[in-house]
């Protein structure tokens, strides 16, 4: 039996053609997205910079920090992983023999790290230096950096035995002064601020004009923690060439 052409025009015939069709567009698609396998393949890359592990930066070199200041800074972080029980034997043998300028560099730096109990080493040794005066301003870096990181009970040590010993003598550093009262305030320290005014009794301190503007910030932070009688105490001791401005403030 002869099949004619115009026979195949049926609707299962356009049906395979439908088919048909859309396996032609598949395989093209599947050809082209799916290279052979001499063919290069491109990929794409995401750089990624790896900074510094925390916020505080790197160590500075050059006017702020010496090579001997960075190396002395590494190792005394380098003993407190390794063995805390030798820092202290390192100190002695190896910070002591720091110049004055980078031994308070390296002080500085671990402050400024918060390395705080590396620090408080490093201070002793600095104290124990012929050439040291009481320092305020350094006292004032000190708290500002063990308040930070929580070592309450170190200031009011740093105030009570070391300042105590180092004393208040009448005359200069009125900003160091000023700044550490200021550090303590904003520590909250109380009894350290109260024990700051025993050491200017003591030594001589706030009877001249210069001291004015320590005595007044004194006054005022002892009334904010709410120190009213000592600060009262303050401004009767102090008050023969301040009273005015205190009368002022008060207003």
């Amino acid at each position: 039996m002869e099949l004619k052409l115009g026979s195949l025009s049926s609707p299962k015939l356009n049906q395979r053609r439908v088919m048909a069709s859309s396996l032609r567009s598949s395989l093209s698609y599947f050809s082209l997205s799916h290279s052979s396998p001499g063919t290069r393949t491109h990929r794409n890359y995401v750089a990624i910079r790896c900074g510094p592990r925390d916020n505080r930066g790197k160590l500075q070199r050059g006017r702020v920090l010496s090579t001997e200041a960075i190396q002395a800074v590494q190792a005394l972080k380098r003993a407190e992983r390794v063995n805390q029980t030798q820092i202290d034997e390192f100190v002695s043998k190896t910070i002591s023999r720091l110049i004055k300028q980078d031994l308070l560099a390296s002080l500085k730096e671990l402050l400024r790290q918060e390395r705080c109990y590396l620090a408080l080493k490093v201070f002793e040794v600095v104290r124990s230096e012929p050439w040291y005066k009481t320092d305020c301003s350094l006292y004032a870096d000190m708290v500002t950096a063990l308040a930070r990181t929580g070592m309450a009970e170190e200031i009011d040590r740093l105030i009570s035995v070391d300042l105590e010993i180092d004393g208040l003598k009448q005359g200069g550093d009125e900003p160091g002064l000023s700044r550490l009262v200021k550090a303590l305030i904003a520590a909250e320290r109380t009894d350290s601020v109260a024990r700051v005014y025993g050491l200017m009794k003591g030594g001589g301190r706030g009877t001249s004009a210069a001291d004015d503007y320590v005595v007044k910030v004194l006054s005022r932070g002892l009334r904010r923690l709410g120190k009213r009688r000592v600060a009262d105490e303050v401004e009767m001791e102090f008050g023969n060439s301040s009273q005015g401005k205190f009368d002022k403030s008060r207003a």
